[in-house]
């Protein structure tokens, strides 16, 4: 085994140590973070054979972002795009703290229809980018995230809406429909439950008609309901359809597309499943999606303190001895030495190694991803924290894995180091309250809520805090139960559970 070493305390360089790992094991070890990059899988994209689709977008252009037929999105803004998916083009990525929307024709100025909301398929891939369902253990989307929308939602039935949507713990899926007969009426036509855990993609395929609905999740039928009878008129119709929010931007899915298709016609259960199977080999094919089944954050013992320090402990890290120290001049200099890597007995690998450098009495974080990926898009996972001349070992399910240090820096002084802040939540590393809620980000982490949107600002979310009648906060409620102590403007002092 042969160790590159390449040390740089700069906040926004990325230093490694690169390993040639034997045992059918790759890892990428180093230091906190500024940017990862990896290779551009070439574009393209290839339909299962039986069936011809009525419109169909696998995201080959993620700046003009044209359909597979060449035709123009009505409007976009704060796109990205990832290398996960099925390995034959992009994914495209909704996930920001920003408006950030996708909007087509239902029809195009030379009469092709994309979209028929009365009778039809819709089918597409994907995959939650920065959550998961509140029951598998993560903190869902935080608002119901739309998958694709024609209208929007009013209270009295006055616009017109169809939509694919989770619920905000992302513990649901529906298809739901309104018209403009100021009824007030919401017509949910399906809903079932799902578990969806980050970065895993799913294929859905809804099918619909005047006599039935039915969706498919992984090529499976799991729920049939009753026939369209209500959808948006003609000029709703006109302002398009939307992809990962609504056409406004707000009810962000905060997730990945790859490989939408619409049919004008309900597609039957073989057709389906031929779909399915068609495109599941690729995504098992594409390295990027490595951490798909595998990889998950370690558990944390946080403190509560005045400032939280949310992440820590041992996580599943085990410690296995002591090297000969070496230190660094600063604490913020560190790396990862003496790494061999081994299959054990279930398939799983042990990865074994020394952390060095940085100073004594401080804590290094190790991450691991299954696939490197530019930074804005990556997810990584915490591992847990070693400190200085300690020698670990980490069990990872997946045979491929890229590990990282972080440093104790947390530049905001929020509760969350740096490194956890570019690599694992995608907040921002020198803004200590990332949304709008006025609450520090590792208060957001700890108490279970999404500190890339403004619980406060959404309607769904507004009863997770409440208020004196000086406008100081006095409770905060989420996924986690507890009770906050806060000084009299209402910032956060401490949280017991």
């Amino acid at each position: 085994m042969r160790t590159i070493s390449n040390r740089n305390s700069s906040f926004w360089k990325l230093t490694v140590t690169l390993a040639c790992v034997l045992a059918a094991a790759g890892c990428l070890l180093g230091t906190l973070a500024g940017t990862a990059y990896a290779g551009v899988p070439a574009p393209g994209g290839n339909y299962a054979p039986t069936n011809t689709p009525l419109g169909s977008w696998t995201f080959h252009d993620p700046t003009n972002w044209t359909s597979d037929a060449g035709y123009a999105q009505v409007s976009f803004t704060n796109l990205a795009f990832s290398y996960r998916g099925d390995a034959q083009s992009w994914s495209l990525v909704l996930d920001t703290n920003v408006p950030a929307w996708l909007v087509y024709n239902v029809c195009e100025s030379d009469g092709t229809t994309n979209l028929t909301v009365d009778s039809g398929s819709v089918t597409f891939w994907f995959a939650p980018s920065s959550w998961a369902s509140t029951n598998a253990g993560g903190m869902g989307p935080g608002e119901a995230g739309r998958l694709l929308e024609v209208g929007s939602y009013t209270p009295d039935s006055s616009y017109g809406l169809w939509s694919i949507y989770v619920d905000e713990g992302g513990n649901n899926l529906y298809f739901s429909a309104q018209t403009n007969d100021l009824s007030s009426n919401l017509t949910t036509y399906l809903s079932f439950p799902i578990s969806w855990t980050t970065n895993s993609f799913h294929f859905v395929a809804l099918t619909y008609s005047a006599t039935n609905t039915a969706l498919y999740l992984d090529g499976t039928l799991v729920t049939n309901g009753a026939g369209v009878t209500v959808y948006p008129g003609p000029d709703v119709l006109a302002n398009g359809f939307a992809l990962g929010a609504d056409n406004s931007g707000v009810y962000e899915s905060h997730g990945m597309f790859n490989t939408v298709a619409t049919y004008n016609y309900p597609l039957d259960s073989a057709d389906v499943q031929t779909i399915y199977n068609w495109y599941y080999e690729f995504y098992m094919i594409n390295p990027f999606n490595i951490d798909m089944f595998s990889i998950v954050s370690a558990p944390c013992s946080p403190s509560t303190g005045p400032t939280p320090d949310v992440i820590t402990g041992a996580g599943d890290l085990q410690w296995i001895g002591t090297a000969t120290p070496v230190y660094s001049t600063n604490a913020n200099v560190v790396w990862i030495t003496n790494t061999t890597a081994a299959m054990a007995s279930d398939g799983s690998m042990n990865i074994t190694f020394t952390i060095q450098g940085g100073l004594p009495g401080f804590n290094y974080d190790v991450f691991a991803t299954g696939a490197l990926a530019p930074l804005t898009n990556a997810v990584w996972f915490w591992m847990g924290q070693g400190t200085n001349s300690g020698r670990y070992t980490l069990n990872i399910i997946s045979t491929d894995a890229f590990l990282i240090l972080g440093t104790p820096q947390d530049t905001d002084g929020d509760g969350l180091t740096d490194a956890y802040e570019l690599l694992v939540s995608h907040t921002d590393p020198l803004n200590a309250r990332s949304n709008l809620d006025n609450m520090l980000d590792g208060w957001e982490i700890l108490l279970g809520l999404n500190p890339t949107i403004s619980n406060f600002t959404s309607a769904s979310q507004r009863l997770n805090y409440g208020y004196t009648f000086a406008d100081w906060l006095n409770t905060v409620t989420g996924i986690k139960p507890g009770s906050v102590t806060a000084d009299n403007e209402g910032n956060i002092q401490t949280v017991s559970e």
